[in-house]
């Protein structure tokens, strides 16, 4: 299930930080900056989960159990 949550995070963040682009493109300023640093909490998010404890396992893994 947290594979599931931390791919759609991803999925999101990646959506987002697009978004932000083709409206900074068009012309907006505060709108695609609150979304570029919405999508990079959203991948410091992943990131943490994802990186392996000391003990050598992940958040994600020990939720799990």
């Amino acid at each position: 299930m947290t594979d599931a949550a931390l791919s759609l995070a991803m999925l999101t963040a990646l959506a987002l930080f697009a978004g932000a682009v083709f409206l900074w493109r068009k012309g907006e300023r505060q709108r695609p900056a609150l979304m570029a640093i919405l999508a990079a909490v959203m991948i410091t998010n992943v990131v943490i989960w994802s990186l392996p404890t000391t003990g050598g396992q992940t958040l994600a893994a020990s939720a799990q159990r």
